[in-house]
């Protein structure tokens, strides 16, 4: 196995940000030709996703729908921070994403990105990626 990290500088409360470039870039390093690639965020308040990362209008309409969702919901959050939404969000997206490894690179979709998802923005973050040959 081999891991790197990949630091994320987000701007909003609600972003979704590519890694895609630094995720194939660690797949590269890896020296993996096949395998499985683990991206994994190491916080409670950003998850990791893969979707459309060809229109810029995607992530945003994403983060878009993220704040419709939280502000539609009827509970009211006990958490001292604030940032019950956050955490919320990011159990629904989820922490990590696993990605096939063909020919040195991860396995996407021709559309398909890599993206840090942050819920409690802006903030400086770390995105592990892990690579595992088969």
């Amino acid at each position: 196995m081999k891991t790197s990290d990949i630091q994320v500088r987000t701007n909003d409360r609600y972003e979704f940000v590519s890694i895609t470039d630094e995720v194939k870039r660690a797949v590269s390093e890896s020296g993996v030709d096949e395998g499985v690639c683990l991206v994994s965020s190491t916080h409670t308040t950003a998850a990791v996703t893969v979707n459309e990362d060809y229109d810029p209008d995607v992530p945003r309409d994403l983060a878009a729908a993220c704040r419709a969702f939280v502000g539609s919901l009827d509970v009211r959050f006990e958490h001292a921070e604030g940032n019950s939404d956050s955490h919320l969000l990011t159990s629904l997206f989820g922490q990590s994403q696993r990605l096939l490894v063909r020919s040195g690179e991860p396995d996407l979709g021709r559309w398909q990105g890599v993206f840090l998802a942050e819920f409690d923005g802006p903030r400086s973050r770390t995105v592990r990626v892990a690579v595992y040959p088969a």
